[in-house]
């Protein structure tokens, strides 16, 4: 009986996967049953990660914004929290990213905003007193 060669169908679906893992170091390149399970592996962390990855972003712009408000050499808000309610509460949708730039590259168009939304709302206290 002459030899049979398998079908290129498997071949082809193995190499696909080669050039997946190619840049991956060790067995986790080159034997079969381990780069099925790295490119499962590496999926699920990519998917996982693009979440996360929005979830630091956001955590980033908040915390700039932040230190910017309480910097503010007039004292106006004294958190990140209150800055953000009256912004809304005066309808300037801004979002996180840009108010973040802003606080980066132009301090000063931060408190303009700040210091409108001010005159539109004043601050209140904890015991509820307009100041």
């Amino acid at each position: 009986m002459t030899r049979i060669k398998r079908g290129y169908i498997a071949q082809r679906r193995r190499t696909k996967m080669r050039l997946f893992t190619s840049s991956f170091r060790g067995a986790h390149s080159r034997l079969t049953r381990n780069i099925t399970q790295q490119k499962t592996k590496a999926l699920i962390s990519a998917d996982r990660d693009r979440d996360r990855k929005k979830r630091y972003f956001r955590r980033l712009w908040i915390s700039r914004i932040n230190a910017v408000i309480r910097e503010n050499p007039i004292k106006v808000y004294f958190s990140y929290s209150n800055f953000l309610y009256n912004l809304y509460k005066s309808r300037l949708r801004l979002n996180r990213k840009i108010l973040a730039q802003m606080a980066i590259l132009n301090k000063n168009c931060l408190y303009m905003i700040s210091n409108e939304i001010i005159k539109n709302f004043p601050r209140r206290l904890n015991s509820g007193k307009v100041e």
